[in-house]
């Protein structure tokens, strides 16, 4: 399933990362991936800020360009922050123990995946941002059947 909305600025790109969220939280029952693209500048970390407040956390957050990555708990969950833009060979991330962060109650946002090839597990959404000129728009691909269920039901939760 495909889903495409159009995010007109800031506020509202924070209110569907939150929204997002929700759906995503209450469907957790093994680690999600969400991969987001798009060019710098398009909000893609503005959408992990509003993935974050929607399930309450009140904290500073931060884009992981330099650190490639930053955590989070929100509810017993961790979640991770991950920004590729700066990794220059995939094998980089097998040195940082990737795959340390992909475990059961995880939730892994990653900025820049394709710069992490085949070092990365399949998404179960991914999502798309790009400027319109009505501010963005946003495209969410379902990489897996949970990801299908969450996309069902923000399109649901819409009408």
């Amino acid at each position: 399933m495909i889903l495409t909305k159009t995010i007109p600025n800031e506020i509202a790109m924070l209110a569907f990362g939150g929204e997002f969220a929700l759906h995503v939280f209450h469907q957790i029952k093994k680690e999600w991936v969400i991969y987001l693209h798009g060019p710098l500048g398009a909000g893609k970390t503005t959408f992990v800020r509003g993935f974050l407040r929607g399930l309450g956390y009140k904290g500073l957050v931060k884009s992981p360009t330099y650190t490639l990555v930053e955590s989070y708990e929100v509810g017993g969950c961790n979640i991770f922050h991950f920004d590729f833009y700066r990794v220059a060979d995939p094998s980089e991330l097998e040195y940082m123990g990737i795959q340390d962060y992909f475990t059961m109650n995880a939730i892994s946002l990653i900025e820049w995946p394709e710069a992490g090839a085949d070092f990365l597990p399949r998404p179960d959404v991914e999502c798309r941002i790009a400027p319109s000129k009505e501010g963005r728009s946003i495209t969410l691909t379902a990489g897996t059947d949970d990801g299908e269920i969450i996309l069902r039901c923000l399109h649901h939760a819409e009408k």
